[in-house]
């Protein structure tokens, strides 16, 4: 078995089925990709697991945006993880910042209550705090298992250096998942200069819609994003990072 951890962001069933395919370890489920993902529907979840063994980590995001919290928006939250709890997810992906950018300890602290022992990953909000290293010591006395990050760049492979300095400061005590650009090129890259284990990656390719008919004068998206373009997890890409995690 490798020791290293392979996590693929999938947000359908054709995307968690090609991960799988290509030999991830597991899943990060969402929905809306295109828009850094937001919380999945019970259903999308419920198809994955009948069709699939690999562990499901959940993204619980109520929108898209920052990931400053309302206090409405938490109680969703909430009750999401302890819906995806019963249904038998293995693992959350949650992130709570205040308004200074330090973590939001006392809405992280509900979240994992809610969650009462599953697999606690702390996602990319940790990348727009103001001190990850206070926010990596903070995430640990919380309970937090995984921290996914970039080392607060646009891509992993330009946040080396801190994610280096979170490795040694995590000291095995929390695993430190790199994110962001993730792919047979920056695994490489990383494996030579850091001492990571854990990927996590979406491995998209952009298809195109089999829509004949477009009407030109309306758009239901967001401007810039195309709606005839669909994200899928390409199986090949997987594949081409588990042969370097062997």
């Amino acid at each position: 078995m490798s020791s290293f951890l392979l996590e693929c962001c999938v947000d359908s069933v054709e995307s968690a089925l090609n991960a799988a395919e290509g030999g991830a370890d597991r899943l990060e489920l969402c929905s809306g990709l295109v828009i850094g993902g937001i919380t999945p529907t019970p259903a999308l979840y419920e198809q994955i697991r009948s069709r699939i063994s690999l562990p499901v980590h959940i993204l619980i995001r109520p929108r898209f945006g920052d990931f400053l919290y309302s206090r409405e928006e938490l109680s969703v939250m909430e009750a999401d993880i302890r819906a995806f709890r019963r249904a038998g997810a293995q693992g959350v992906v949650i992130g709570c910042l205040k308004e200074d950018g330090a973590l939001d300890l006392e809405a992280m602290k509900r979240l994992i209550d809610a969650a009462d022992g599953m697999s606690v990953t702390l996602h990319r909000a940790f990348d727009m705090c103001r001190d990850p290293l206070e926010a990596l010591d903070q995430a640990r006395s919380l309970g937090v298992h995984t921290i996914l990050t970039s080392g607060q760049a646009d891509a992993c492979v330009h946040g080396i250096p801190l994610l280096n300095q979170l490795l040694e400061q995590a000291g095995g005590a929390l695993t430190i998942l790199a994110g962001a650009g993730i792919n047979e090129e920056a695994v490489r890259v990383l494996l030579m200069q850091t001492g990571l284990t854990a990927f996590h990656m979406s491995g998209k390719k952009v298809l195109e819609s089999a829509m004949r008919f477009r009407n030109p004068d309306v758009s239901m998206g967001l401007p810039g994003l195309s709606e005839y373009e669909i994200w899928r997890t390409d199986t090949e890409s997987v594949r081409a990072v588990r042969r370097l995690l062997q």
